[in-house]
């Protein structure tokens, strides 16, 4: 037992297959045909169909009870009008086609210049052969009624063959010849769309367009057929935003109506029609117009009184006062300076003189500080960071060395006292130099002396202290 017997057995009712069938022809014109054979037919097969006077070939666009479906809507009545399919067609019948089929440039070109020479005020726009190359089909379109009955004559004599004139709009038109849409697809006229509906303004009205023709309009130079796609769902959409006939009445001055999203249900209104828009919700309009109503005018669009703006401004004050004190850095402490001294006794800035008390030495001081002769007790000449934009003295000392018999408590030039603070690494200045005598060898200038480590003599290598 198969399938459709236990389906028959079980009571269920079989599936009844429609035996007529929807053919495609050239430009995206479509035509019913009844399958009497009960051919095995694939949507794309082409198809050998009976038209008056020979043959036609198209395609087989839609089968099934689907084209039941669309011979409702198009009102197409299933009577015996309706014409049959022949067979599918063979490798001779395309040949034959595919012959008619390239006369229907060089015709279109001659029928063209024969309507010029004519002098009629019509345009052609295409041409179809029949497959059996019996008959060629003129479509062309005109403003105005058009007498062509002498051009069917020429156009007869010239390319033997039997002729047909048929007027078609602007929009059959652009579905005949093909293009792409704005949206960058195929043009919805030539490929799907059979029933061409009436558009009117106001559609694009009610979806918010601007009303420029050259956006609206089509390749056909109608409007669009897409303003009737989405007019249902802006239609229902529109219910809950509020009609504003009249300005709104506010403290500010009378607010009208510039912009309106339908879908996010917002409404943009500007004061006497500056340049700056306000924003607010529909619900918001609807509550201002009923305040409107009862003789009440708000402060503004977004507030019903001042205090609200006041209260507003004071929340905002504190939010900001509690993210600064959120996000304060604290203050930073001032680094000690290296230079500091370690005696609070014995001051940075203090000048030395030739009966100042002497630093005390520790054990860890320099040899060059250290008095071995005469004029010892002189510091070192050293540049002071805070005194180094002061002006020089013109009597200062001279780098001569001091005579021997210099009284030693004879006032010498001041001399800028170094602290106890940790020497900063310079290079010592040769001028200020003054020549030391020691008990070995004279040292040169410029380099450190430091003293031996504890409980440790002299090196006995290194020369001068043999």
């Amino acid at each position: 037992m198969n399938v459709f017997d236990w389906l028959s057995h079980m009571g269920i009712p079989e599936v009844d297959n429609f035996d007529i069938v929807e053919v495609k022809f050239k430009g995206g014109r479509k035509e019913y045909y009844r399958n009497v054979d009960y051919l095995d037919l694939h949507t794309g097969d082409p198809v050998v169909v009976d038209v008056p006077n020979g043959h036609h070939i198209g395609y087989v666009s839609l089968q099934g009870e689907l084209v039941r479906l669309q011979m409702q809507k198009r009102k197409i009545k299933d009577n015996d009008e309706i014409l049959r399919i022949y067979r599918v067609a063979n490798q001779k019948d395309m040949e034959k086609w595919g012959e008619a089929q390239n006369r229907e440039i060089p015709t279109l070109y001659r029928c063209r210049q024969i309507v010029e020479e004519m002098k009629l005020k019509m345009k052609m726009s295409d041409v179809e052969y029949q497959a059996d190359n019996s008959k060629a089909t003129f479509y062309y379109s005109a403003d105005e009624r058009v007498d062509f009955r002498e051009l069917i004559k020429v156009l007869a004599g010239e390319f033997r063959i039997r002729v047909e004139m048929r007027q078609i709009s602007l929009r059959q038109e652009a579905g005949r010849i093909g293009g792409l849409g704005i949206c960058g697809r195929e043009l919805c006229c030539s490929t799907w769309l059979v029933d061409f509906k009436n558009v009117s303004t106001s559609a694009a009205r009610y979806q918010n367009l601007s009303l420029n023709p050259s956006k609206l309009s089509g390749q056909c130079g109608r409007l669009k057929c897409c303003l009737n796609y989405e007019l249902d769902t802006y239609m229902d959409a529109i219910k809950d935003i509020p009609s504003v006939d009249r300005p709104l009445q506010t403290e500010a001055g009378p607010a009208k109506l510039q912009k309106t999203d339908i879908f996010r249900k917002l409404m943009w209104f500007s004061y006497n029609n500056d340049n700056d828009w306000h924003t607010i919700s529909c619900e918001r309009v609807k509550e201002i117009q009923r305040k409107n109503s009862e003789g009440i005018k708000v402060y503004n669009l977004e507030f019903n009184e001042a205090s609200e703006i006041e209260d507003l401004a004071a929340k905002s004050t504190r939010e900001l006062e509690l993210l600064d004190k959120k996000f304060a850095t604290p203050t930073k402490r001032k680094k000690k300076s290296r230079n500091k001294p370690r005696n609070s006794n014995n001051p940075r800035n203090q000048k030395a003189t030739g009966n100042s008390p002497q630093k005390e030495q520790g054990p860890a001081s320099k040899p060059e500080n250290q008095a071995n002769g005469p004029g010892g007790n002189q510091p070192k000449k050293r540049r002071n960071n805070r005194n180094r934009n002061k002006p020089k003295n013109p009597q200062g000392p001279s780098n001569a060395p001091k005579a021997s018999g210099a009284p030693q408590n004879q006032a010498e030039p001041k001399q800028p006292k170094r602290a106890n603070g940790p020497k900063p690494k310079r290079k010592p200045n040769p001028s200020a130099n003054q020549p030391q005598q020691n008990q070995g060898n004279a040292k040169p200038e410029g380099k450190r002396k430091f003293p031996p480590r504890k409980n440790q003599g002299p090196n006995p290598n290194k020369p001068g202290n043999e």
